[in-house]
């Protein structure tokens, strides 16, 4: 998860838009709800994304949210850990 540039922009989106629905991963990770190697993989995936231009607006627009844009390809696994789904 730590290592390049963009594995750190990675993990600032994925950590914004879990909080976006309320959720921390950190504390997730803690209280075994989502194991280290599951959080890598969101980051993994959210670096591996092409949607950074529209992650940054959505999540300038959307402190709070119900839930993610359909573009985000965490949605599922975000969204299945928030305290509302």
């Amino acid at each position: 998860m730590i290592g390049s540039g963009d594995s750190a922009r990675a993990w600032i989106y994925t950590r914004g838009m879990a909080n976006a629905l309320g959720l921390n991963l950190t504390a997730a990770v803690f209280d075994g709800w989502l194991t280290r190697t599951e959080m890598e993989a969101l980051v993994t995936r959210c670096n591996d994304c092409g949607n950074v231009g529209e992650c940054t607006g959505w999540l300038a627009q959307n402190p709070t949210a119900t839930a993610l844009p359909d573009y985000c390809p965490n949605k599922p696994g975000i969204e299945a850990l928030a305290p509302e789904h």
